[in-house]
């Protein structure tokens, strides 16, 4: 991927990326894509429900790509039917529908759905359909025995045929243990036992975690039900999955609902409806999608020439796996303290009870964890992409981690929920950060993130003493094996080309010195401009608290737009971030994808009620205050910050003006009025906490830091921190609560001058917080009964309410305040 550069020829986008995330999706090669483009090209595809040349060329493709699925996991349509879903949660939640259960209350012995702990959140949420059908759940945890077959069962009951069935995952997502295929079998046939209860057990292996890295033989290990997910094995298609089914259970499923192309006849009115006979027709309820079907021919066709095959993707994940785990298992601070926390059932030392993924915890010095979404953060900065959170696996997460059910309502009341970035409740961590590996994936890849994992963890003087062996070996030692099979002419698709490009390219002309009686490195400056703000104190009296600056942001991720003055309305400063940047799909783009936008500076005529918009090398252009809602403009939903805003576009001029600044295409669209002032979402305004200019070394000014943490209010304060204690404040006649800490993101290490990237800025405004990256609090204006808007001024005096008081707090010593 080639980047993007200023005049200097500095990067202001590094295009390389580190991608650890197999196990969520693997990432699609270039040639995957071409094949099937090539096809759809060659051929004309329709519904395969009809009957044209068209429709039979689509059914006869669908039917070969089942052909070709049942021979990648070694077996034929005799024994195996494979039903299309939309992926594997689909086909988990058909089998809790179809399954053959015997509810409570009958004359025979009732139906128990088994399940590992250890699974997915899908699996889990099977036992929501069953209990509806009366049906009783069973949790099994890993380390909990299977029953071995004995005389428990009295005679009479030893032929019941009620039909049970036990879900466990092939591989867990959560650790990469590999459960025992074994088991398959050996429940079946009554060796083993989930619990003690008459009936013939059946099997569900969720498969799509293990499939993807490893070869599953149906011909020897005969589950009755593998759910797939596609994309995890490809990369492409994705919203495509299967459900592989034993035919000799398919006889017994029941199925209530039918959909287009499942029946065989039925009468419209007339309780009255004759299933198709194939198994896949019957279950497959309307139009498949079939344009996504016939990318699997070609994903398969791909795999089998870029890989040799699903051995040896075997053991080139697991290689990698292997060997960033005993890098990462030996890393040790200067005084013993482990840097990583590993969460692992089995030792990486076979690639048979363990896949390519690796779930770990940072620690600081003194053993405590670094949160996961600080760990990914930092990533983020090193272009290193990894998963973080419990990854839909509560059940693993508790076990590894020692999280209680308590804990878990506790922690949901205190406002945590699966997927948010609340890492740490009471010092104790609510998830962790995994990596896997996939078939594309590099030696480079793991000594890139092993490298990321020192650089962040350790000064330079640490990594040359008790690191030395390991450092020695991230930059000598060669692959674990001879790949070679992977050195394919077909390219891996943009996306996909990963390099350490960061540390075999080393920046030249980082260094600012000036003002500096002897050379420092940015990275020391940036740590000791910020070294002010380390230790929290906070302080009930003192000197009075001022505003000093007030900033606007009139276009989302652009330039600042300072006033001394402004008009402050229900929402905030006004037109503060009513205008934003998409792409060409509607999302809007910050300066995390796209840091030239920094470089486009908004300015706000409230006489001529315009907004000029400028940039360097561009004319001029112009944007009308006046709200457009007339029929006009084009109302639509967007996603700003993960919240949800009814918007309208700007029009083309301004559409063509963006596209050509930053090279591609992109729209400008502007909040409606209608939108609404919701406490939830913190849509507020930002407070940075106080940088004693006084104290602040060259080169890193006050100005530069203001610029970087793009508050709209700054203000002067007699200590640092102290906002934190607020509840409420007080500004001349405008009130604002304190709705939280602001957590700041990979956008503080933007040059907002410039459009280049140092990564020092978030880690040592980490290490000065002490983990977290919060600097600055947001505030949400208390609106007074007016339909005028209140003036927010430089030099008005700031009146703060600590949070433990009910009154606001006045300064201690009498001086004059300034007007506002």
């Amino acid at each position: 991927i080639s980047g993007q550069t200023s005049e200097s020829g500095r990067e202001l986008v590094d295009p390389w990326i580190t991608y650890l995330d197999h196990a969520g999706s693997t990432l699609f090669p270039e040639s995957l894509l071409k094949a099937f483009t090539d096809d759809l090209r060659n051929n004309v595809y329709s519904n395969p429900h009809s009957q044209n040349i068209s429709s039979k060329l689509t059914y006869d493709t669908i039917e070969h790509v089942r052909y070709r699925i049942l021979q990648h996991f070694n077996t034929t349509s005799e024994d195996y039917t494979v039903i299309f879903t939309s992926g594997c949660t689909a086909a988990l939640k058909l089998v809790a529908e179809v399954f053959p259960w015997v509810p409570e209350g009958t004359k025979q012995p009732s139906s128990r759905f088994c399940y590992l702990t250890d699974s997915h959140t899908s699996v889990v949420g099977m036992r929501g359909i069953t209990a509806s059908m009366n049906v009783l759940s069973v949790p099994v945890k890993p380390k909990d025995k299977l029953l071995l077959e004995k005389d428990w069962l009295p005679a009479e009951e030893r032929n019941c045929t009620t039909p049970h069935l036990f879900s466990y995952p092939a591989q867990s997502n959560f650790s990469g243990t590999k459960y025992p295929l074994s088991w398959i079998r050996d429940i079946k046939s009554g060796k083993l036992c989930p619990v003690k209860i008459p009936g013939k057990w059946f099997v569900l292996l969720d498969a799509a975690s293990y499939v993807s890295s490893s070869p599953l033989d149906l011909g020897v290990h005969q589950a009755d039900f593998i759910p797939i997910s596609f994309y995890k094995i490809f990369g492409f298609p994705t919203g495509l999955g299967a459900l592989l089914v034993n035919n000799r259970i398919a006889p017994l499923l029941r199925k209530t609902y039918f959909g287009g192309g499942t029946a065989a006849a039925y009468l419209a009115g007339q309780d009255f409806y004759f299933p198709k006979n194939s198994i896949a027709e019957r279950f497959e309820d309307g139009t498949v999608s079939f344009l996504d079907i016939i990318a699997l021919k070609h994903g398969f066709d791909v795999l089998e020439k870029l890989t040799g095959g699903m051995e040896k993707i075997k053991q080139h994940t697991f290689a990698l796996a292997h060997y960033t785990y005993t890098v990462l298992s030996t890393l040790k601070y200067a005084n013993g303290a482990p840097v990583v926390r590993l969460y692992n059932d089995t030792d990486f030392s076979n690639p048979d009870v363990q896949g390519p993924i690796i779930n770990f915890n940072v620690l600081d010095e003194s053993g405590e964890v670094i949160g996961f979404s600080q760990v990914e953060k930092m990533a983020s900065l090193y272009n290193i992409h990894v998963r973080t959170g419990c990854f839909c696996n509560t059940g693993a997460c508790q076990m590894h981690l020692g999280i209680s059910d308590e804990d878990i309502q506790k922690n949901l009341q205190a406002g945590h929920v699966c997927g948010d970035d609340i890492d740490l409740i009471d010092g104790r961590p609510t998830g962790s950060v995994r990596i896997s590996f996939g078939y594309m994936s590099s030696f480079e890849d793991a000594q890139t993130f092993l490298k990321f994992i020192i650089a962040t963890r350790f000064s330079k003087s640490d990594t040359e003493i008790p690191f030395q062996s390991s450092a020695m070996q991230l930059a000598t030692e060669p692959a674990p094996d001879d790949h070679s099979y992977f050195n394919s002419i077909n390219k891996l698709s943009p996306r996909t080309h990963i390099a350490d490009k960061e540390h075999r390219n080393s920046p030249s002309g980082t260094e600012m010195t000036v003002g500096c009686p002897s050379p420092k490195s940015e990275s020391e400056n940036i740590r000791a401009a910020l070294s002010e703000v380390a230790v929290p104190k906070i302080t009930r009296g003192g000197k009075p608290i001022t505003v000093i600056n007030i900033y606007l942001y009139p276009i989302k991720s652009c330039s600042a737009f300072e006033v001394t003055e402004w008009p402050v309305g229900n929402q905030g400063l006004m037109y503060d971030r009513n205008w934003m940047v998409v792409n060409q799909n509607g999302v809007c783009i910050t300066q995390k994808q796209e840091p030239k936008l920094c470089l486009i500076n908004p300015s706000i005529n409230l006489k001529q009620k315009i907004m000029v918009i400028q940039a360097e090398g561009m004319d001029p252009i112009s944007v009308s205050l006046e709200e457009n809602t007339g029929k006009e403009a084009v109302i639509y939903e967007s996603k700003v910050c993960s919240h949800r805003v009814k918007t309208y576009d700007c029009g083309e001029r301004t559409a063509g003006w963006f596209s050509t600044f930053l090279g591609r295409p992109c729209r400008l669209i502007r909040q409606s009025p209608d939108r609404k002032n919701d406490t939830q979402h913190k849509n507020t305004k930002g407070l940075l906490s106080i940088l004693k200019k006084k104290k602040l070394k060259e080169p890193l000014e006050i100005e530069e830091l203001i610029r970087r943490f793009r508050a709209n209010i700054v203000i002067s304060a007699p200590e640092s921190f102290e906002e934190e204690e607020w509840a409420e404040i007080s500004i001349g006649s405008l009130r604002f609560q304190v709705v939280g800490p602001c957590t700041r993101c990979q956008v503080i290490c933007i040059d907002q001058q410039s459009g280049e990237r140092n990564k020092e800025f978030l880690q040592s405004l980490s290490a000065a917080r002490g983990k977290k990256t919060n600097f600055g609090i947001y505030l949400m204006n208390q609106p007074l009964c007016s339909s005028f808007p209140d003036i927010l001024s430089v030099g008005s005096e700031v009146l703060p309410m600590l949070k433990e008081n009910t009154e606001i707090q006045h300064p201690t010593f009498s001086e004059e305040k300034c007007s506002g």
